[in-house]
Protein backbone atom coordinates (compact mmCIF):
# COMPACT_ATOMS: atom_id res chain seq x y z
CA UNK A 1 0.00 0.00 0.00
CA UNK A 2 1.28 3.31 -1.00
CA UNK A 3 0.35 7.00 -0.40
CA UNK A 4 1.22 9.90 -3.53
CA UNK A 5 2.72 13.04 -3.20
CA UNK A 6 4.01 14.87 -6.45
CA UNK A 7 7.28 16.12 -7.44
CA UNK A 8 9.57 15.47 -10.45
CA UNK A 9 12.14 13.25 -10.34
CA UNK A 10 15.49 14.75 -11.22
CA UNK A 11 18.25 13.04 -12.85
CA UNK A 12 21.25 13.68 -10.45
CA UNK A 13 19.71 13.18 -6.76
CA UNK A 14 21.55 13.47 -3.66
CA UNK A 15 20.25 10.41 -1.99
CA UNK A 16 22.21 7.30 -2.38
CA UNK A 17 20.99 3.66 -3.15
CA UNK A 18 23.46 1.56 -1.04
CA UNK A 19 24.60 -1.57 -1.91
CA UNK A 20 24.94 -3.95 0.28
CA UNK A 21 28.72 -3.75 -0.37
CA UNK A 22 28.42 -0.29 1.30
CA UNK A 23 26.90 -0.49 4.39
CA UNK A 24 28.85 2.53 6.03
CA UNK A 25 26.64 5.71 6.49
CA UNK A 26 28.66 8.66 5.98
CA UNK A 27 28.88 11.68 8.49
CA UNK A 28 25.64 14.04 7.97
CA UNK A 29 23.61 11.25 6.47
CA UNK A 30 21.20 8.64 7.65
CA UNK A 31 19.93 5.11 6.30
CA UNK A 32 16.07 4.99 5.49
CA UNK A 33 14.64 1.56 3.80
CA UNK A 34 11.76 2.31 1.30
CA UNK A 35 8.85 -0.05 -0.04
CA UNK A 36 8.16 -3.58 0.46
CA UNK A 37 11.68 -4.65 -0.67
CA UNK A 38 13.21 -2.33 2.21
CA UNK A 39 16.01 -0.79 -0.24
CA UNK A 40 18.10 1.20 1.72
CA UNK A 41 18.86 4.89 0.71
CA UNK A 42 21.39 7.57 2.61
CA UNK A 43 19.77 10.23 2.70
CA UNK A 44 21.12 13.66 4.11
CA UNK A 45 19.99 14.66 7.56
CA UNK A 46 19.01 18.52 6.07
CA UNK A 47 16.16 16.46 5.09
CA UNK A 48 14.33 16.42 8.24
CA UNK A 49 13.86 19.52 8.30
CA UNK A 50 11.97 20.20 5.23
CA UNK A 51 8.38 20.50 5.37
CA UNK A 52 7.60 17.49 2.87
CA UNK A 53 10.02 15.38 4.25
CA UNK A 54 8.04 15.97 7.74
CA UNK A 55 5.09 15.21 5.83
CA UNK A 56 6.16 11.96 4.68
CA UNK A 57 7.29 11.20 7.63
CA UNK A 58 3.80 12.28 9.23
CA UNK A 59 1.81 9.81 6.58
CA UNK A 60 4.39 6.68 7.63
CA UNK A 61 3.50 7.13 10.96
CA UNK A 62 -0.33 7.55 10.89
CA UNK A 63 -0.49 5.01 8.05
CA UNK A 64 2.09 2.33 10.00
CA UNK A 65 3.36 3.63 12.85
CA UNK A 66 7.09 3.58 13.77
CA UNK A 67 7.05 0.59 15.14
CA UNK A 68 9.40 -1.60 12.80
CA UNK A 69 10.55 -4.86 14.14
CA UNK A 70 13.18 -4.79 11.86
CA UNK A 71 15.01 -1.66 12.86
CA UNK A 72 15.85 1.11 11.04
CA UNK A 73 14.04 3.89 9.59
CA UNK A 74 11.38 2.22 7.32
CA UNK A 75 9.24 4.24 5.18
CA UNK A 76 6.55 1.61 3.27
CA UNK A 77 5.50 3.84 0.57
CA UNK A 78 6.32 3.31 -3.30
CA UNK A 79 10.04 3.93 -4.10
CA UNK A 80 9.32 6.60 -7.40
CA UNK A 81 6.61 7.94 -4.11
CA UNK A 82 10.28 8.41 -1.83
CA UNK A 83 12.45 9.25 -4.89
CA UNK A 84 9.41 12.03 -6.09
CA UNK A 85 9.51 13.77 -2.86
CA UNK A 86 13.26 13.98 -2.02
CA UNK A 87 14.14 15.17 -5.71
CA UNK A 88 11.71 17.88 -4.34
CA UNK A 89 14.30 18.44 -1.61
CA UNK A 90 17.23 18.82 -3.83
CA UNK A 91 15.72 21.39 -5.48
CA UNK A 92 14.78 23.91 -2.57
Amino acid sequence: MGFRLFGAILSKPIIHKATSTSLGVPKGFFAVYVGDERKRFVVPISYLSHPSFQMLLKKVEEVFGFNHPAGGLTIPCEEETFLNVTSQLNTS
